[in-house]
Protein backbone atom coordinates (compact mmCIF):
# COMPACT_ATOMS: atom_id res chain seq x y z
CA UNK A 1 0.00 0.00 0.00
CA UNK A 2 2.95 2.24 0.66
CA UNK A 3 4.57 1.79 -2.44
CA UNK A 4 1.14 1.96 -4.20
CA UNK A 5 0.69 5.80 -2.27
CA UNK A 6 4.20 6.45 -3.19
CA UNK A 7 4.05 5.98 -7.11
CA UNK A 8 0.17 8.32 -6.92
CA UNK A 9 2.64 10.58 -5.19
CA UNK A 10 5.12 10.79 -7.85
CA UNK A 11 2.59 11.03 -10.50
CA UNK A 12 -0.02 14.00 -8.93
CA UNK A 13 3.88 15.76 -8.46
CA UNK A 14 4.50 15.61 -12.09
CA UNK A 15 1.18 16.29 -12.80
CA UNK A 16 1.64 19.66 -10.89
CA UNK A 17 4.76 20.32 -12.03
CA UNK A 18 3.39 19.96 -15.71
CA UNK A 19 0.68 22.03 -15.00
CA UNK A 20 2.98 24.62 -13.48
CA UNK A 21 4.86 24.61 -16.71
CA UNK A 22 1.59 25.38 -19.00
CA UNK A 23 1.97 28.54 -20.85
CA UNK A 24 -0.92 29.59 -22.47
CA UNK A 25 0.20 31.96 -24.43
CA UNK A 26 2.20 29.59 -26.32
CA UNK A 27 -0.91 26.73 -25.99
CA UNK A 28 -2.31 29.61 -28.22
CA UNK A 29 0.05 30.34 -30.79
CA UNK A 30 1.63 26.90 -31.10
CA UNK A 31 0.87 25.74 -34.62
CA UNK A 32 -0.81 29.11 -36.04
CA UNK A 33 0.04 30.93 -38.37
CA UNK A 34 0.34 35.29 -37.26
CA UNK A 35 -0.27 37.36 -40.25
CA UNK A 36 1.74 39.98 -40.96
CA UNK A 37 -0.14 43.04 -42.81
CA UNK A 38 2.24 45.63 -45.14
CA UNK A 39 0.74 49.00 -46.10
CA UNK A 40 2.53 49.36 -48.71
CA UNK A 41 3.74 47.54 -51.76
CA UNK A 42 6.70 45.08 -52.13
CA UNK A 43 10.68 47.04 -51.89
CA UNK A 44 9.74 49.81 -49.87
CA UNK A 45 10.82 50.78 -46.21
CA UNK A 46 7.56 49.61 -44.72
CA UNK A 47 7.80 46.15 -47.04
CA UNK A 48 11.46 45.56 -45.34
CA UNK A 49 11.20 46.22 -42.19
CA UNK A 50 7.94 44.43 -42.17
CA UNK A 51 9.23 41.25 -43.92
CA UNK A 52 11.89 41.43 -41.79
CA UNK A 53 10.25 41.26 -38.71
CA UNK A 54 8.09 38.56 -39.76
CA UNK A 55 11.50 36.34 -40.69
CA UNK A 56 12.71 36.34 -36.99
CA UNK A 57 9.95 37.62 -34.58
CA UNK A 58 8.07 33.88 -34.81
CA UNK A 59 11.40 32.25 -33.03
CA UNK A 60 10.64 34.31 -30.07
CA UNK A 61 6.87 34.18 -29.43
CA UNK A 62 6.16 31.32 -26.94
CA UNK A 63 4.53 28.59 -29.51
CA UNK A 64 6.71 29.67 -31.90
CA UNK A 65 4.34 30.58 -34.70
CA UNK A 66 4.71 30.83 -38.38
CA UNK A 67 4.25 34.86 -39.58
CA UNK A 68 3.63 35.16 -43.04
CA UNK A 69 3.65 39.04 -44.52
CA UNK A 70 0.90 40.14 -46.87
CA UNK A 71 1.08 43.51 -48.70
CA UNK A 72 -2.30 45.41 -48.65
CA UNK A 73 -1.10 48.65 -50.15
CA UNK A 74 -3.39 51.94 -50.29
CA UNK A 75 -4.04 55.14 -49.18
CA UNK A 76 -0.45 55.39 -47.74
CA UNK A 77 -1.43 52.40 -45.92
CA UNK A 78 -4.24 53.65 -44.22
CA UNK A 79 -6.20 50.41 -46.04
CA UNK A 80 -4.24 48.21 -44.11
CA UNK A 81 -4.45 50.48 -40.90
CA UNK A 82 -8.29 50.16 -41.03
CA UNK A 83 -8.39 46.68 -42.27
CA UNK A 84 -6.07 45.77 -38.79
CA UNK A 85 -8.96 48.23 -36.52
CA UNK A 86 -11.83 46.60 -37.86
CA UNK A 87 -11.55 43.58 -40.20
CA UNK A 88 -8.83 41.74 -38.37
CA UNK A 89 -9.11 38.79 -35.59
CA UNK A 90 -8.24 40.64 -32.70
CA UNK A 91 -6.49 38.05 -30.74
CA UNK A 92 -3.00 38.56 -31.44
CA UNK A 93 -2.46 36.64 -34.48
CA UNK A 94 -2.39 40.18 -37.33
CA UNK A 95 0.31 42.62 -36.40
CA UNK A 96 0.61 45.63 -39.09
CA UNK A 97 3.98 47.63 -40.92
CA UNK A 98 1.87 50.90 -41.82
CA UNK A 99 2.16 54.48 -41.95
CA UNK A 100 4.60 56.08 -39.19
CA UNK A 101 2.17 58.89 -39.55
CA UNK A 102 -0.94 57.07 -39.11
CA UNK A 103 -1.39 58.90 -35.17
CA UNK A 104 -0.87 62.44 -37.36
CA UNK A 105 -3.73 61.03 -39.88
CA UNK A 106 -6.14 60.36 -36.63
CA UNK A 107 -5.50 63.76 -35.28
CA UNK A 108 -6.20 66.02 -38.25
CA UNK A 109 -9.71 63.74 -38.96
CA UNK A 110 -12.91 65.71 -38.09
CA UNK A 111 -14.45 62.41 -37.60
CA UNK A 112 -11.65 59.89 -37.99
CA UNK A 113 -12.70 56.04 -38.88
CA UNK A 114 -10.21 54.82 -36.10
CA UNK A 115 -8.68 55.64 -33.01
CA UNK A 116 -5.14 55.38 -33.45
CA UNK A 117 -4.25 54.86 -29.29
CA UNK A 118 -6.24 52.02 -29.50
CA UNK A 119 -3.22 50.23 -31.90
CA UNK A 120 -0.94 49.04 -29.33
CA UNK A 121 2.89 49.07 -30.66
CA UNK A 122 4.82 45.84 -29.81
CA UNK A 123 8.50 47.90 -30.81
CA UNK A 124 10.18 50.17 -32.70
CA UNK A 125 12.88 47.98 -35.46
CA UNK A 126 14.24 51.74 -36.34
CA UNK A 127 13.38 55.35 -36.37
CA UNK A 128 13.01 56.81 -39.95
CA UNK A 129 14.45 60.53 -41.35
CA UNK A 130 12.55 60.16 -44.61
CA UNK A 131 14.38 62.34 -46.97
CA UNK A 132 13.68 64.04 -50.36
CA UNK A 133 15.71 62.90 -53.15
CA UNK A 134 16.19 64.52 -56.73
CA UNK A 135 17.69 63.02 -59.45
CA UNK A 136 20.96 64.38 -60.87
CA UNK A 137 19.20 64.99 -64.33
CA UNK A 138 16.75 67.51 -62.05
CA UNK A 139 19.32 69.52 -62.08
CA UNK A 140 18.17 70.31 -58.74
CA UNK A 141 21.45 71.14 -56.33
CA UNK A 142 19.56 72.77 -53.38
CA UNK A 143 15.74 73.54 -51.19
CA UNK A 144 16.64 76.68 -52.81
CA UNK A 145 16.22 75.40 -56.13
CA UNK A 146 12.44 74.25 -55.77
CA UNK A 147 11.19 77.69 -54.86
CA UNK A 148 12.11 78.65 -57.70
CA UNK A 149 11.19 76.48 -60.55
CA UNK A 150 8.38 73.89 -59.93
CA UNK A 151 9.60 69.54 -60.13
CA UNK A 152 7.19 66.45 -60.20
CA UNK A 153 7.52 64.92 -57.17
CA UNK A 154 6.82 61.04 -57.04
CA UNK A 155 3.91 60.23 -54.36
CA UNK A 156 1.81 57.28 -53.32
CA UNK A 157 -1.44 58.89 -52.09
CA UNK A 158 -4.21 59.43 -49.12
CA UNK A 159 -2.08 61.34 -46.26
CA UNK A 160 1.15 59.39 -46.67
CA UNK A 161 4.28 61.19 -46.10
CA UNK A 162 5.36 60.77 -49.42
CA UNK A 163 2.22 63.06 -49.89
CA UNK A 164 2.30 65.25 -46.29
CA UNK A 165 5.93 66.23 -46.79
CA UNK A 166 6.23 67.61 -50.33
CA UNK A 167 2.85 69.28 -49.70
CA UNK A 168 3.30 70.72 -46.29
CA UNK A 169 6.84 71.98 -48.07
CA UNK A 170 4.46 73.78 -50.75
CA UNK A 171 2.65 75.55 -47.82
CA UNK A 172 4.74 76.62 -45.24
CA UNK A 173 8.49 76.88 -47.27
CA UNK A 174 7.97 78.54 -50.40
CA UNK A 175 8.36 75.00 -52.50
CA UNK A 176 6.30 74.88 -56.34
CA UNK A 177 6.24 71.21 -56.10
CA UNK A 178 3.74 69.46 -58.28
CA UNK A 179 2.36 66.19 -56.88
CA UNK A 180 2.41 63.14 -59.08
CA UNK A 181 0.39 60.86 -57.10
CA UNK A 182 -0.83 57.06 -57.68
CA UNK A 183 2.95 54.83 -57.14
CA UNK A 184 2.48 52.39 -54.89
CA UNK A 185 5.10 53.04 -52.45
CA UNK A 186 8.44 54.09 -52.09
CA UNK A 187 9.87 51.04 -54.63
CA UNK A 188 7.57 52.49 -57.80
CA UNK A 189 8.67 56.18 -56.97
CA UNK A 190 12.23 55.15 -56.18
CA UNK A 191 12.23 53.09 -59.57
CA UNK A 192 10.08 56.59 -61.52
CA UNK A 193 12.83 58.90 -60.54
CA UNK A 194 15.26 56.33 -62.34
CA UNK A 195 13.12 56.26 -65.21
CA UNK A 196 13.14 60.55 -64.97
CA UNK A 197 9.32 59.96 -64.78
CA UNK A 198 9.62 62.24 -61.82
CA UNK A 199 12.33 65.03 -60.66
CA UNK A 200 11.87 64.50 -57.04
CA UNK A 201 10.98 61.50 -54.90
CA UNK A 202 9.11 63.36 -51.84
CA UNK A 203 9.54 60.12 -49.00
CA UNK A 204 12.77 58.16 -49.62
CA UNK A 205 13.71 56.94 -46.23
CA UNK A 206 17.31 56.89 -44.98
CA UNK A 207 17.32 53.02 -44.15
CA UNK A 208 16.24 52.25 -47.51
CA UNK A 209 18.77 54.47 -48.98
CA UNK A 210 21.41 52.59 -47.02
CA UNK A 211 19.83 49.53 -48.08
CA UNK A 212 19.16 49.76 -51.51
CA UNK A 213 20.80 52.86 -52.66
CA UNK A 214 24.15 54.03 -50.52
CA UNK A 215 25.52 55.37 -53.56
CA UNK A 216 22.73 58.49 -53.57
CA UNK A 217 24.18 59.15 -50.39
CA UNK A 218 27.68 59.87 -51.75
CA UNK A 219 26.65 61.82 -54.73
CA UNK A 220 25.05 60.05 -56.83
CA UNK A 221 21.57 61.92 -56.06
CA UNK A 222 21.06 65.43 -54.32
CA UNK A 223 19.46 65.34 -50.66
CA UNK A 224 16.92 68.39 -50.57
CA UNK A 225 15.19 68.14 -47.20
CA UNK A 226 15.16 65.25 -44.18
CA UNK A 227 12.02 64.81 -42.01
CA UNK A 228 13.36 64.96 -38.24
CA UNK A 229 13.63 67.46 -35.69
CA UNK A 230 17.72 66.99 -36.24
CA UNK A 231 19.85 66.32 -38.75
CA UNK A 232 20.99 63.18 -39.38
CA UNK A 233 24.71 62.10 -38.52
CA UNK A 234 24.20 60.73 -42.14
CA UNK A 235 23.01 63.68 -43.96
CA UNK A 236 24.75 66.84 -41.41
CA UNK A 237 24.52 69.30 -44.28
CA UNK A 238 20.90 68.66 -45.45
CA UNK A 239 18.01 70.94 -43.66
CA UNK A 240 15.44 69.98 -41.78
CA UNK A 241 11.45 70.25 -42.39
CA UNK A 242 11.41 73.00 -39.16
CA UNK A 243 14.02 74.78 -40.87
CA UNK A 244 12.61 75.16 -43.94
CA UNK A 245 9.67 77.09 -42.84
CA UNK A 246 9.28 80.59 -43.72
CA UNK A 247 7.18 81.69 -40.49
CA UNK A 248 6.25 80.33 -37.06
CA UNK A 249 3.75 78.94 -37.67
CA UNK A 250 4.87 77.24 -40.49
CA UNK A 251 7.83 75.54 -38.42
CA UNK A 252 5.20 74.70 -35.80
CA UNK A 253 3.47 72.78 -38.43
CA UNK A 254 6.45 71.30 -39.85
CA UNK A 255 7.75 70.33 -36.46
CA UNK A 256 4.46 68.61 -35.91
CA UNK A 257 4.82 66.16 -39.22
CA UNK A 258 8.37 66.12 -38.44
CA UNK A 259 7.87 64.53 -35.43
CA UNK A 260 6.46 61.15 -36.63
CA UNK A 261 9.78 60.24 -37.63
CA UNK A 262 10.38 59.14 -34.12
CA UNK A 263 7.40 56.41 -35.57
CA UNK A 264 9.81 55.06 -37.94
CA UNK A 265 9.42 51.41 -38.44
CA UNK A 266 7.50 50.07 -35.64
CA UNK A 267 5.42 47.03 -35.48
CA UNK A 268 1.85 47.67 -34.24
CA UNK A 269 -0.94 44.72 -33.95
CA UNK A 270 -4.45 44.90 -33.23
CA UNK A 271 -7.22 46.46 -30.51
CA UNK A 272 -8.19 44.04 -28.36
CA UNK A 273 -5.33 41.82 -27.71
CA UNK A 274 -5.41 40.00 -24.46
CA UNK A 275 -2.83 41.68 -22.29
CA UNK A 276 -0.84 38.84 -21.80
CA UNK A 277 -0.24 37.91 -25.41
CA UNK A 278 0.01 41.51 -25.76
CA UNK A 279 3.06 41.60 -23.32
CA UNK A 280 4.91 38.40 -24.77
CA UNK A 281 4.81 40.15 -28.08
CA UNK A 282 6.27 42.89 -26.46
CA UNK A 283 8.89 40.89 -24.84
CA UNK A 284 9.47 38.61 -28.17
CA UNK A 285 10.16 41.58 -30.13
CA UNK A 286 12.88 43.24 -27.52
CA UNK A 287 14.03 39.50 -27.34
CA UNK A 288 14.09 39.44 -31.20
CA UNK A 289 16.21 42.85 -31.05
CA UNK A 290 18.93 41.80 -29.58
CA UNK A 291 19.39 37.83 -31.09
CA UNK A 292 22.95 37.75 -32.46
CA UNK A 293 21.38 36.23 -35.60
CA UNK A 294 18.96 38.65 -36.25
CA UNK A 295 21.68 41.94 -35.86
CA UNK A 296 23.94 39.85 -38.01
CA UNK A 297 20.67 39.61 -40.52
CA UNK A 298 20.75 43.12 -39.99
CA UNK A 299 24.67 44.21 -40.41
CA UNK A 300 24.82 41.74 -43.59
CA UNK A 301 21.84 43.72 -45.62
CA UNK A 302 22.77 47.00 -44.34
CA UNK A 303 19.73 47.32 -42.52
CA UNK A 304 19.46 50.15 -40.16
CA UNK A 305 18.24 49.87 -36.12
CA UNK A 306 17.48 51.90 -33.40
CA UNK A 307 14.90 49.63 -31.20
CA UNK A 308 12.99 50.97 -28.59
CA UNK A 309 9.87 49.21 -27.20
CA UNK A 310 5.91 49.25 -28.05
CA UNK A 311 5.06 51.25 -24.74
CA UNK A 312 7.54 53.89 -25.87
CA UNK A 313 5.64 54.09 -29.21
CA UNK A 314 2.62 54.02 -27.69
CA UNK A 315 3.51 57.41 -25.88
CA UNK A 316 4.39 58.99 -28.73
CA UNK A 317 0.76 58.44 -30.38
CA UNK A 318 -0.97 59.78 -26.97
CA UNK A 319 1.58 62.83 -27.18
CA UNK A 320 0.50 63.43 -31.33
CA UNK A 321 -3.26 62.60 -30.40
CA UNK A 322 -2.25 65.91 -28.08
CA UNK A 323 -1.32 68.40 -30.65
CA UNK A 324 -3.84 71.51 -30.53
CA UNK A 325 -6.29 71.06 -33.28
CA UNK A 326 -5.32 74.71 -35.18
CA UNK A 327 -1.78 73.44 -35.47
CA UNK A 328 -2.84 70.20 -37.09
CA UNK A 329 -5.83 71.65 -38.97
CA UNK A 330 -3.19 73.44 -40.88
CA UNK A 331 -2.34 70.22 -42.68
CA UNK A 332 -5.50 68.98 -44.52
CA UNK A 333 -6.20 71.67 -46.88
CA UNK A 334 -2.51 70.80 -48.18
CA UNK A 335 -3.68 67.54 -49.08
CA UNK A 336 -5.99 68.55 -51.84
CA UNK A 337 -3.10 69.44 -53.67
Amino acid sequence: MSRMRFAMALLLAAFASDSVRADPVADFYRGKTVTMIIGYGAGGGYDLYGRLAAEFLGRHIPGAPTIVPQNIPGAGSFKAAQYLYSAAPKGGTYLGSVAQTIALDTAMADDPALDATKLPYIGRLTSNVDTGVASLQSGIHSFDDVRKKTYAVGTSGGASTAVVYPAALNGFAGAKFKLVKGYQGVADVVLALERGEVEVGGAVGLPILLARHPDWLKGGATIIYQAALTRDHLIPDVPTLPELGLTDEGKTVLRAIAGTAEIGRSILTTPGVPPERLAALRKAFQEMVKDPDFVAACDKRNIMLAPATGEEMDVIVAQTMQIPKAVVLKIPPLLKQ
